[in-house]
């Protein structure tokens, strides 16, 4: 862990970045990683991690410590991988992720119980005036300490559609509550 710190405490002194970021560390690392870039004087900016309305457990340790150290937190796979979108909502589409052999999402992760929830949530992001993808990355955006998240797209439409999830980025104690049950 100090020489990877302390390489990219170089690099920043060096003047071949302005400053660093971290990916994917459980807390005890994040906490070691930031104790070495404050000892070196090298400013993180930001912890990147999957965060989504499945994926939610950051929110006691890897999220608080970030804020207590005054570095952001960019999520990402925030539609957890397409799941959290009404495209698996009637079955798995021959072009989807789920569709193919390789890659992170796989069909026997869309079980009848994972369908009954991502049904339940396109309830309530309905009950909101938004589709489900919007609802989801709202939610990841409610939090204070999350300060960006990265979604990729692939039509212009898919583009707007999430830049959409902005105008409804408020929810009520229910509507949080009733997430967090099927989260």
């Amino acid at each position: 862990m100090e020489e990877t710190m302390g390489a990219l405490s170089d690099m920043v002194k060096q003047g071949k970045a302005l400053y660093v970021g971290i990916s994917k560390y459980p807390e005890n690392k994040a906490y070691e990683a930031y104790r070495i870039l404050r000892e070196n004087g090298t400013p993180c900016q930001i912890n990147q991690d999957k965060y989504n309305i499945f994926t939610r457990q950051f929110e006691h340790s890897v999220l608080p410590l970030a804020q207590e150290n005054g570095v952001g937190f960019i999520a990402f796979s925030p539609l957890a991988q397409g799941m959290l979108s009404d495209k698996y909502l009637n079955g798995i589409p021959d072009n989807s992720r789920a569709a193919h052999s390789y890659g992170f999402l796989q069909r026997n992760q869309l079980t009848h119980e994972m369908i009954t929830k991502i049904s339940k949530l396109n309830d309530i992001a309905s009950q909101r005036g938004q589709t489900l993808a919007q609802m989801a990355l709202a939610w990841c955006l409610h939090r204070p300490q999350v300060n960006s998240i990265i979604v990729g797209t692939s039509t212009v439409k898919q583009l707007q559609d999430n830049i959409d999830a902005l105008k409804n980025i408020k929810f009520t104690d229910d509507e949080l509550w009733r997430i967090g049950e099927l989260g």
